[in-house]
């Protein structure tokens, strides 16, 4: 049986999981590799990566290069001599990098490839209305996310799930999985399945701002999963209107209800305690929302310091 010299490359939350989950199985993790320090925010102090943090709290061998291709890094990278190296919500690795191990280098990715290859598989497999999803473990070739597939483990995706939620249930289900693969690959016993291509495929596509926008003219259970499909992070907005003011707002949570009415599209419906939208087919009730410069708020607080008219829209 191979013993294995791993290199985990990872950045965000989601990758901490993983590694974690690796270490406490007492696999021996001989380097980190994750994003260099960047300004963040509007002090723009040094924010460390999720991973960095966990690395320095662990006492873990840690490298952020800032060019995967330069000499210096290549040859730290080569001195640590593993012969694995796993990848988890990192970056496009250069070739001679994911060459450099004898044993490899695979990757997780948070779906059931090859549907939601790409940066945000999990905001947009409930986007789409998805029941299902997973997490899938390949051997990372010169494409994005194409490579030889080793494991993948399915679960359902609930009606009222969001992006955060289901985060957190395939961060647990991909360290399972990543655990199965090594247990795999120390063993030399398993075969891979080439991906194959096919018109149907569905693409994880870059999240925007105009992918975020919310449309009030799509049908309500649409405009519904774009809302749960974006929260916690980045979520979706769009603007309310109300006589001469005009707001760029971030919906949180929202409600559906399915019926028929005569209300314009767009138009805000509100009580002391309830705001819904009319959207073609029924309404979209706001249960949580952000207006500019303010903190995440319960609609029901919202509506005891601000009375809308009946001309508001949401557009």
């Amino acid at each position: 049986m191979e013993q294995l010299r791993i290199v985990f490359m990872g950045t965000p939350e989601f990758a901490v999981g993983i590694l974690d989950t690796i270490i406490k199985s007492n696999y021996n993790v001989v380097g980190v590799i994750t994003a260099a320090d960047k300004p963040a925010g509007r002090g723009q102090k040094i924010k460390y990566s999720a991973v960095k943090e966990y690395a320095l709290a662990n006492n873990l061998n840690l490298l952020q290069p800032t060019n995967l291709k330069d000499e210096s890094f290549l040859e730290e990278l080569k001195a640590l001599n593993a012969n694995l190296q796993i990848v988890v919500a990192f970056r496009m690795l250069p070739e001679v990098v994911w060459r450099m191990p004898k044993l490899g280098t695979f990757n997780l990715h948070a779906s059931l490839l090859p549907n939601y290859r790409g940066a945000a598989p999990i905001n947009w497999a409930i986007i789409n209305g998805d029941t299902k999803t997973g997490v899938t473990t390949f051997f990372i070739d010169d494409k994005i996310d194409t490579g030889a597939m080793i494991l993948s483990s399915e679960t359902e995706i609930t009606p009222e799930e969001n992006a955060g939620q289901l985060h957190d249930r395939l961060m647990s289900l991909g360290s399972e999985t990543v655990i199965e693969t090594l247990a795999l690959i120390e063993k030399g016993n398993f075969t891979t399945i080439i991906q194959t291509e096919n018109p149907e495929i569905k693409t994880a596509y870059k999240l925007n701002k105009e992918n975020c926008k919310i449309d009030w003219t799509k049908p309500a259970v649409e405009i519904y999963n774009l809302i749960r499909g974006l929260s916690p992070y980045p979520c979706a907005w769009c603007f309310i209107s109300d006589k001469d003011e005009e707001w760029n707002v971030k919906i949180h949570e929202t409600k559906l209800t399915l019926e028929g009415h005569n209300y314009d599209i767009g138009q805000l419906i509100c009580t002391k305690k309830e705001m819904k939208i009319a959207v073609q087919d029924g309404f979209i009730e706001v249960l949580s929302i952000q207006f500019p410069g303010k903190k995440k708020m319960k609609t029901s607080e919202l509506l005891n310091g601000v009375a809308f008219s009946a001309d508001a829209k949401a557009y």
